[in-house]
């Protein structure tokens, strides 16, 4: 997670002109429902608005839009109760050196979730704004405003642009947790921006079983990463190691799930898709505020582990062109209706036959190497 908190370079949201020598002044904030207590530095003139922003990037599963601060200590002309949209004009400094004590509820609808990330990555993006322009010397005025604004979680592109159904494999071990990894896939601030700005529907969002997307040779080890079958009817992922016993790498899980949304409306690997793809891979990058700091799903879900050191080096590819009408297209139509078996061993043998010279056969349709 990135350190989005306040700091001495942090801008203020001001209703009056701070005085000129007024140094800046820190408030402790805690929030119990993630084990979280630091420092905040503000600039004077800085409103609770800042804190809701702030709380908003920091921890965007929960609904700012309904959070309410107590300060620990009393002070005479102090508000016992500070609530977000009451009192997003207050000014802090009468809050100096004192311990703030935030609440808010959890979010748990999943299109709630979704659109408190994108919530999340706009908060941040502000924040960052605010911090640009007072490194070049700009001031903030203050516009009053009724309440928050980065809060909208029931807006109708939130529940149409999105993963109607979420679901992971059942046979395979574990699944609540490939639960939880496609969940957080589903509510990444990059996706769900790239999505909304896009258009995206995906009627099925769930994972593979890697031993029915694996074909080992005598040339090495294939592995299909992603499907999207029917332009966003399902869109499969290869979320789990080949041995059942761990998870890999999240923003390569991303970067596939980015790939197969350019799918949605090109099956072909020509240029209008890669030109697409990119493009969305840019998007997602670009909005996840996270990416300067500590990300769970690399520790959490991609452990390391004994016997698999060599499996990163073996073919790997995100798809042939997806799923049509239930037969696996590599861009032939000679191969409609052939096993997956077949299906990959007719894809080795392309593989060498273009290493062996013989160029690129079809439309080069070989996913890109994640």
């Amino acid at each position: 997670m990135e350190d989005v908190h306040p700091s001495s370079s942090s801008a203020s949201g001001a209703s009056s002109p701070p005085a000129g020598d007024e140094p800046p002044f820190s408030i402790t904030i805690k929030f119990t429902p993630e084990s979280y207590s630091q420092d905040w530095s503000f600039e004077p003139g800085t409103t609770f608005t800042e804190i809701l922003m702030t709380a908003t990037a920091t921890f965007p599963a929960y609904d700012w839009a309904r959070c309410k601060a107590i300060p620990t200590r009393r002070a005479p002309g102090l508000k016992p109760l500070y609530k977000s949209g009451d009192d997003d004009d207050v000014l802090l400094s009468p809050l100096a050196s004192n311990t703030l004590k935030l609440m808010a509820p959890k979010i748990t609808d999943l299109a709630d979730l979704r659109e408190a990330a994108s919530a999340g990555a706009a908060a941040a993006a502000a924040l960052e704004s605010r911090r640009r322009a007072r490194r070049h010397g700009l001031k903030f005025h203050h516009t009053p405003r009724r309440r928050m604004q980065v809060h909208s979680l029931n807006s109708p592109s939130a529940a149409q642009y999105t993963f109607q159904t979420i679901r992971p494999l059942q046979h395979l071990p574990n699944p609540a947790r490939s639960q939880a990894f496609l969940e957080r896939l589903a509510a990444d601030p990059g996706i769900v921006a790239t999505m909304r700005k896009h258009q995206f529907s995906v009627a099925l969002l769930t994972e593979m079983d890697p031993s029915e997307y694996t074909e080992s040779t005598h040339e090495g080890t294939t592995r299909i990463l992603g499907l999207n079958r029917n332009q966003g009817e399902v869109i499969e992922l290869r979320l789990r190691t080949d041995a059942f016993d761990g998870y890999r790498d999240y923003k390569t899980i991303r970067m596939t799930l980015c790939h197969e949304l350019a799918h949605n409306v090109h099956s072909a690997h020509d240029r209008r898709f890669w030109d697409l793809c990119h493009l969305i891979e840019r998007e997602v990058v670009a909005a996840d505020y996270t990416r300067n700091g500590r990300t769970v799903g690399d520790e959490e879900f991609a452990p390391e582990r004994a016997g698999s050191q060599g499996e990163g080096d073996e073919e790997e590819f995100v798809d042939h062109a997806g799923w049509h009408g239930g037969s696996y297209v590599l861009g032939g139509a000679g191969e409609q209706g052939l096993s997956r078996r077949e299906i990959l061993a007719r894809a080795a043998e392309k593989r060498t036959r273009e290493r062996d010279g013989g160029g690129p056969a079809g439309d080069g349709s070989q996913g890109g190497g994640a």
